[in-house]
C-alpha cells in the first residue's frame, strides 16, 4: 500500500519551524533507506539534501536507535554506510474499547515486540483510560527493554467517530464519557510522543492491508462487530475519511423502522439487532450472570440452539446492511472482525446469505467475505502500522 492514511494528528505549532523541517527531511532519508543501506553522500544525492543536513539527521537517527552506521570504502574513499535498524524504531499501538485496553509495541520489520490487554471499568472516563494506557505502555517498555527514545509515535484507536477538524470524539461513540474531549491533545500531553488518532474500525481496515492477508487489495471493507458496529474503508488503495472524518457508521443503518430506539436517537438501527450488547441482553435472561462475547462464541460452538438463533438473526441483519454498502462501493473483500471472530462460519454464513439477498447479483457473487485472521489484535496492530506510515516507514 503506497498511500498514507490521512489520520488525525496534531499540527505542529509552527509548520515552518526547524523541527518540522527536520522531521520532513528525516522522512525523506528513511524512505530512501527503505531501499537498502546507503552512504551519506548517496543519501545527499538521492534526497537532494545537503551533506551537512544529512549528517545531522543521521546523527539524530543514530542517537534514537533508528539507524546504524559502518565504515566502508566507496570509490576508493572512506565512507559511512547508513542502514535502518529493524528493531531500532518502535511504534506503539493502543486500542481503547468500552471495557478493554490493548497496547502493542511493534518493530520496523512489523514484528510484535510486546503486547498486553487489560480490562477497563464500564463507563470509564477519558483520563482514567489514558492513565491506564500510560501505565501499560511503561510496563511493556520496561519488560521488553525498549528505550523510550526508540519510540517514533503512538497510534490510537477509539470506538467512535473522530471529528478530524478538531481532533475531538464526536457524538455517537460507544464511550459517551469521551464525547467532546480533544483526545489527541490529551494523549500527546500525557504520552509525550507524537500521536495519531483514528476510529478503531478504520484501523482494523488498515491492519488488514498491512499486517493481514490482503496487502494487494485496493478496495476493502472491514466490519467490526462489538458493543458498537462500525466499518473501515480502504478505497482505491487508501483509507477513506469523507468530509470531516465520520464514515463507516453502518451500525446506524435502519433495519426495522419500528424497532428499538438506538443510542443515536433513531429506531431500528443495526446496532439494536446485531451488536454484542444486544446479543448479551437476549442470551443473559435466566443466567446467573451477564454473558460475555467469549461466552457467546463458546455456546455457539457447542451448538446451543438459542445462541445459534440469535447469531443467525444478527448475521442476516448485518448482511442486509452490507448489501446496501456493497452496492454503493463494490468492495473486493469484506473482512469481519471483533470479539465474535471465533464464530467463523457460524456468523459468516448468515451474513453471506443477507449480503447475497440484498446486493446486486454480480456484486454479491464477486465479493469475498472472510473473517479476520488478526482477531482482537487487529485495531492495535493497525494503530502501530499507522505510526510507521506517517513516519515514512512503509512495509516492504
Amino acid at each position: 500500500m503506497s498511500a498514507t492514511p490521512r489520520s488525525t494528528r496534531s499540527k505542529p505549532k509552527n509548520p515552518g519551524s526547524q523541527s518540522a523541517l527536520r522531521q520532513l527531511n528525516q522522512q525523506r532519508i528513511i524512505e530512501t533507506l527503505m531501499g537498502g543501506p546507503s552512504t551519506q553522500a548517496e543519501l545527499a544525492r538521492q534526497t537532494g539534501l545537503s551533506t551537512a543536513t544529512v549528517s545531522n539527521i543521521v546523527k539524530i537517527m543514530l542517537d534514537s536507535g533508528l539507524a546504524s552506521t559502518e565504515p566502508i570504502t566507496s570509490s576508493g574513499r572512506r565512507a559511512l554506510n547508513v542502514r535502518l535498524n529493524s528493531n531500532g524504531a518502535v511504534a506503539v499501538g493502543i486500542d481503547f474499547g468500552r471495557r478493554h485496553l490493548r497496547v502493542v509495541l511493534a518493530s520496523l520489520s512489523y514484528h510484535v515486540i510486546a503486547e498486553e490487554s487489560v480490562m477497563l471499568p464500564l463507563g470509564h472516563q477519558a483520563d482514567e483510560g489514558i492513565q491506564a494506557a500510560v501505565a501499560l505502555l511503561e510496563k511493556l517498555l520496561w519488560e521488553s527493554g525498549v528505550e523510550r527514545s526508540s519510540v517514533v509515535g503512538a497510534g490510537v484507536g477509539i470506538p467512535g467517530p473522530i471529528d478530524r477538524r478538531t481532533g475531538t470524539v464526536a457524538q455517537g461513540a460507544i464511550l459517551p464519557e469521551w464525547v467532546g474531549i480533544n483526545i489527541l491533545q490529551h494523549l500527546e500531553e500525557t504520552l509525550r510522543i507524537p500521536v495519531f488518532v483514528d476510529n478503531d474500525a478504520n484501523l482494523g481496515a488498515w491492519s488488514e492491508v498491512t499486517w493481514g492477508q490482503h496487502s494487494g487489495v485496493s478496495n476493502l471493507l472491514f466490519l467490526k462487530i462489538g458493543s458498537g458496529i462500525g466499518a473501515g474503508l480502504i478505497l482505491n488503495g487508501a483509507p477513506y475519511y469523507g468530509n470531516v472524518g465520520i464514515t463507516g457508521e453502518i451500525g446506524h443503518a435502519t433495519i426495522h423502522e419500528q424497532g428499538l430506539v438506538c443510542r443515536c436517537g433513531n429506531r431500528g438501527c443495526l446496532e439494536t439487532i446485531a451488536s454484542t450488547t444486544t446479543m448479551i441482553e437476549l442470551l443473559s435472561r435466566g443466567e446467573d450472570r451477564p454473558l460475555t462475547p467469549a461466552d457467546i462464541v463458546r455456546k455457539a460452538l457447542n451448538r446451543d440452539s438459542a445462541t445459534l438463533r440469535v447469531v443467525d438473526d444478527a448475521g442476516l441483519a448485518v448482511g442486509r446492511a452490507l448489501g446496501n454498502v456493497a452496492n454503493l462501493i463494490n468492495p473486493e473483500v469484506i473482512v469481519v472482525g471483533g470479539p465474535l471472530a471465533g464464530l467463523g462460519d457460524i456468523l459468516l454464513d448468515p451474513i453471506r446469505r443477507g449480503l447475497i439477498r440484498h446486493a446486486v447479483p454480480v456484486i454479491g457473487e464477486t465479493t469475498t467475505l472472510t473473517m479476520s485472521s488478526l482477531g482482537d489484535r487487529a485495531e492495535a496492530l493497525g494503530a502501530a502500522a499507522l505510526v510507521f506510515q506517517h513516519a515514512g516507514i512503509r512495509k516492504t
